[in-house]
């Protein structure tokens, strides 16, 4: 019944572009020539999200996209698309190239005043003018994993060794601007927190090795392909190992020697943006960058305390049911502490387990979906070099099939593994039916421009993946009352940070200060409460978009439930939520919407 259903609404979505004689309004051409420009050009601007998309034209390139020069590039680029798009009446368009119009029109607004603030967002790096890196974000975190031969540079061919040797070649000149740019900082007053440059600094310094085939930049001659010739096989590997020795270990060791000694003593003592000149404006700025709403500060921290509210009040019953007597709060710390809870030895024990999650669900997946995507899926464990400072993380593979959806797991130590970390409600936020669906999908439809295809949105990308671990008991898990305090866990995790990241930065929590109320609201030992309290005070406002995201999309699945009674299909919500890709939550509610109109118009209900 359900399937008839949403083949229903897929048919009447396809009416929706219609002109007023009835007959289906064609895609614009001229539109489409836009956007394919648009993309062309941004990926030659933002070549590492070229690579990331699986577009190896730009495969050697790699900006001081901080600088100056390069910023001035991106303005005129953004100011000239923006004047492009007036060019089209929307009233015209068909829904598909209304979607491209509202979309591209928001992302040029936004990215114009980011850059006026000293801000730039990509879907894969996000900096400022004075602060190009920190402790979670940033080049030279990811260069790391890129040069590493499993991330996501290729190397398969002879051309793609080449494109990384010159790309590794232009990272000198990148940390010596990157330097520049932090001095810039320390001049304007506009520096990092001291918590932070402290990790930092190891981080360079850790990737400082005196013999090339033990740098983690030496993977790819370990991976070279058996049918390179000789001569190529020797050749790269000479290459290689002059560019970690001479250009690769060296730019970390000066940035990581620089961080010590120059810029830790300039670092400041303060923990949120308010303390920034300007800080107030860029935060209220970033707020909406990451939300994609008009929602407030003071907004967003308030549904952040009646969340964590609510959350509590669920985490007592279910303690309440596992017949524990002590506190909340004791509960956290028997969670924490208790060896029942971390039966793990090895790494590769805790990627078992992780796989008998995904064949648990496998099943039920069918129900809540009927679209899936043909990217393949794989889980691996993080690497070492980062693996104390990272979270649970996906990469996107790409749908030509080249390189697959990873769920990266970060292992410190398998014996102080603990499975009420939201083992479970990680694996569905992250992986399945979370990024790996939405994120694969979007890129496997041809249907989306370019840029659509690959566009990110923290609020639609983060609030799906987090709405997905509301799927948990659907999908045949939390069946254990610890992992079900373990996703409500997660939850209150992410309600935690309307609260911490809006506080931290309008100056009415510290960072000891937010720790502290991390801990006193949910499971988490102190080092994971430090480390998520030093990634809300570097990556400012985009902690707010999980929860904000979440919160709408169920908001829109009881509004549709409601309106479509027994005639709602939660498998063609989901197909029809995540099929034309990530949106601005304003334009996908208006996508919804009309779905869900044209549906009772064409049967009456």
């Amino acid at each position: 019944m359900k399937t008839v259903i949403y083949m229903l609404m897929i048919v009447t979505v396809a009416s929706c572009n219609s002109g007023k004689n009835g007959k289906p309004i064609a895609a614009n051409s001229d539109l489409a020539a836009t956007l394919e420009s648009y993309y062309t050009e941004r990926m030659e601007l933002f070549p590492l999200e070229a690579t990331y998309n699986g577009d190896a034209r730009y495969n050697n390139l790699l900006p001081a996209d901080f600088t100056d020069g390069y910023r001035m590039r991106l303005k005129d680029f953004f100011t000239r698309y923006k004047q492009a798009l007036t060019r089209f009446d929307p009233a015209t368009l068909n829904d598909n190239d209304q979607k491209s119009y509202n979309i591209l029109n928001y992302e040029t607004d936004m990215e114009l005043r980011g850059l006026d603030l000293g801000f730039m967002g990509s879907t894969f790096l996000s900096d400022h003018i004075y602060i190009p890196f920190d402790q979670f974000n940033g080049l030279p975190l990811i260069f790391g994993q890129m040069g590493s031969g499993r991330g996501i540079q290729p190397f398969k061919t002879v051309k793609d060794y080449e494109n990384w040797l010159e790309r590794a070649a232009a990272f000198p000149a990148w940390a010596d601007s990157a330097i520049e740019s932090f001095q810039k900082g320390i001049a304007n007053n506009y520096v990092l927190p001291k918590a932070v440059v402290v990790k930092m600094v190891p981080q360079m310094l850790d990737l400082v090795v005196a013999d090339a085939a033990k740098s983690l930049f030496y993977g790819p001659v370990q991976l070279i392909p058996a049918d390179f010739s000789e001569a190529d096989k020797e050749r790269l590997k000479a290459a290689y190992i002059d560019a970690i020795n001479n250009n690769i270990v060296p730019a970390y060791k000066k940035l990581g020697d620089f961080l010590q000694a120059e810029y830790l003593p300039k670092a400041r003592a303060t923990s949120g943006f308010n303390a920034l000149p300007g800080g107030d404006n860029l935060y209220t700025y970033l707020v909406k960058y990451w939300t994609t709403t008009n929602k407030t500060p003071e907004e967003i921290y308030q549904t952040g305390l009646s969340e964590v509210e609510r959350i509590r009040n669920e985490m007592e019953m279910v303690k309440n049911q596992i017949g524990f007597k002590g506190s909340l709060d004791a509960l956290f710390t028997f969670m924490k502490t208790d060896k029942q809870f971390m039966p793990f030895n090895t790494p590769e024990e805790i990627l078992a387990a992780t796989r008998k999650i995904q064949k648990r669900i496998d099943p039920n997946l069918k129900k809540l979906f009927t679209h899936f995507p043909k990217t393949k899926f794989e889980i691996r464990q993080t690497e070492d070099f980062r693996a104390a400072s990272a979270s649970a993380e996906y990469y996107p593979g790409l749908p030509n099939g080249s390189r697959p959806g990873i769920y990266y797991i970060p292992i410190v130590d398998a014996k102080k593994f603990n499975v009420t970390g939201g083992m479970e409600s990680t694996f569905l936020h992250e992986a399945l039916p979370g990024h790996h669906f939405q994120i694969s999908i979007q890129s496997e439809n041809e249907a989306l421009p370019d840029f659509r295809r690959y566009i990110w949105y923290g609020a639609y990308g983060e609030g799906y993946a987090l709405y997905c671990e509301s799927l948990g008991k659907e999908l045949g898990l939390y069946t254990d009352p610890y992992q079900h305090l373990g996703a409500l866990g997660d939850e209150m995790h992410r309600a935690i940070r309307l609260v911490v990241d809006v506080a931290i930065h309008t100056g009415t929590m510290n960072r000891e200060v937010a720790i502290k109320y991390m801990m006193q609201n949910e499971a988490v030992d102190e080092d994971g409460a430090v480390a998520e309290t030093e990634r809300y005070m570097v990556y400012a406002g985009q902690a707010l978009s999980y929860k904000t995201g979440a919160l709408k999309i169920r908001e829109l699945r009881n509004k549709y439930s409601n309106m479509l009674g027994d005639k709602f299909s939660l498998a063609a919500f989901h197909d029809e939520f995540i099929k034309d890709g990530c949106m601005p939550l304003d334009i996908i509610e208006g996508s919804m919407d009309k779905w869900a109109n044209q549906f009772l118009d064409h049967n009456g209900a």
